[in-house]
């Protein structure tokens, strides 16, 4: 019995599931409005006519009344550091290289929202600390967000 060698390729695409960034367009996501916001230096999401529930992440339709009249509000672009750790093993296939970096919970508007925080180091962070907006834009120009200390 032989078996047949199969040469590896030096680069692997990853498939879309394990992209850790969403695709933004309006073909893909029916919340496109908040890439577009986020590309301007707007951090937004949904808030539910009906019932008044913030929504984090933005959604098509209110989890709590299960109402799909919803609208956008602003959410400002600074923060508390409400908890935060750094990450050193185990990160994410496309973050390996990264490593070490921080990750945190970042109260915004009433809402806890996690995000990495860039350019510090965790015994540099406190709980507490104000952190504000970064939009982050990705080589495929999609873009996301992330804090940095403020």
């Amino acid at each position: 019995m032989t078996f047949e060698r199969v040469k590896r390729p030096e680069v692997i695409k990853l498939p879309t599931m394990l992209d850790f960034y969403p695709l933004e367009d309006e073909r893909h996501t029916r919340v496109s409005l908040f890439f577009k916001y986020l590309r301007d230096g707007r951090f937004m999401t949904t808030k539910c006519k009906r019932c008044e529930k913030l929504l984090w992440p933005p959604r098509v339709v209110c989890s709590t009344c299960l109402s799909d009249e919803l609208y956008w509000v602003d959410l400002g672009v600074e923060g508390e550091l409400y908890a935060f750790t750094e990450v050193r093993l185990g990160a994410p296939l496309g973050f390996v290289q990264d490593v070490p970096f921080c990750v945190g919970i970042v109260k915004i508007s009433g809402l806890l929202i996690s995000a990495r925080i860039d350019g510090a180091k965790y015994e540099d962070l406190r709980i507490g600390d104000r952190v504000k907006l970064k939009v982050v834009e990705l080589e495929d120009g999609r873009v996301f967000y992330r804090f940095v200390k403020a």
